[in-house]
């Protein structure tokens, strides 16, 4: 998997947690600097933890299921971009939430980067099945949550949900895409 590919990945990975930080910083009374870095330091080490995760968990079983390998990555990008677009379309962001200083706690903070990287650990999976050369892939898709998690946070502030559901089904899209391109290179 070469440079681009990766690079659209973590773009496509990095859209739930660029949604979640709209929401942070829509409700954010003020933008402040230590805020940000913290919605970014969370996402992006998690969106770059999980693939490592899966990737260990997909090796072990890389010799028994490598005949299908290229089937399991399609699905399983495919499902992970289906649900986007379907998420996409429901408005769970909502100011009721606290976003005050405290939820930007280590608790707080875990939770949500553990909820919007779920998807990275499947793609880990994935990963492992196509041989992917990890170090590179988490450092790109942990850098590119990281940039644009401080992005959504920013837009968050300025624009609000405008921009949201446009990201998720865009992330939806790319990895769907993806897994059809994987599959069709194995397949011709």
């Amino acid at each position: 998997m070469g440079l681009i590919e990766l690079t659209f990945i973590a773009v496509a990975l990095s859209m739930d947690a660029f949604a979640a930080a709209i929401c942070k910083g829509l409700c954010m009374k003020k933008n402040a600097l230590k805020n940000t870095i913290i919605v970014g330091i969370f996402f992006g080490g998690f969106q770059a933890i999980m693939p490592l995760i899966g990737y260990i968990l997909g090796t072990q079983f890389n010799e028994s299921i490598s005949s299908i390998d290229h089937w399991i990555a399609f699905i399983l990008l495919s499902i992970i971009g289906i649900n986007m677009i379907r998420e996409s379309r429901e408005d769970d962001c909502s100011c009721d939430v606290d976003y005050s200083d405290s939820s930007f706690g280590m608790k707080n903070m875990t939770l949500l980067a553990l909820a919007t990287s779920i998807d990275a650990l499947a793609v880990g999976v994935t990963f492992a099945f196509l041989k992917v050369k990890i170090a590179p892939a988490i450092g790109i898709i942990g850098a590119i949550t990281f940039i644009l998690s401080i992005i959504g946070v920013k837009i968050g502030t300025v624009f609000g949900m405008k921009y949201k559901s446009k990201a998720e089904i865009a992330g939806g899209v790319i990895l769907i895409t993806m897994g059809a391109k994987i599959l069709l290179e194995h397949l011709l």
